[in-house]
């Protein structure tokens, strides 16, 4: 669209971005998606890109990385802006970080997304097989 732009994450952007994960269902409490966390994961090579409409923030795609590999996690467009195509430039943006620093680029991805499913795979995403996910999000669990 001729309207939009992606830009790289700045500070400023912060609580605009907070508001579009609580509306997309990307942030709560015990994720820890904070200021400090998002400059923690650019400081160590990752990247956040965000693409306005229209100068209001619409979506997102927070890269992070491993040193060998980039996760892409939160990549979301605000529900009043889905359908309309405004996530291929983003993802596209996405993937040619990864090349530019020559990393995989691997996500995780609900499996009632079906539309996201089928944009990640028309952008050459492969199916890992039977993996499951597990996580400790809470560490005072561990004992």
């Amino acid at each position: 669209m001729e309207n939009t732009k992606i830009v790289d994450f700045e500070d400023k952007y912060y609580d605009e971005l907070n508001s579009l994960w609580n509306i997309t269902g990307l942030n709560t409490p015990d994720r820890g998606d904070n200021l400090q966390t998002i400059k923690q994961t650019l400081s160590l090579g990752g990247k956040l890109l965000l693409i306005f409409l229209d100068k209001k923030l619409i979506g997102s795609s927070w890269l992070t990385t491993d040193g060998r590999r980039l996760y892409l996690h939160h990549f979301c467009i605000h529900p009043d802006f889905q359908g309309q195509k405004l996530s291929k430039p983003l993802l596209k943006e996405s993937l040619n970080y990864a090349k530019k620093i020559n990393q995989q680029i691997k996500l995780e991805v609900h499996q009632n997304s079906h539309i996201a499913k089928k944009l990640y795979i028309n952008y050459g995403f492969k199916y890992l097989g039977d993996y499951e996910v597990y996580i400790i999000r809470n560490l005072n669990n561990i004992s």
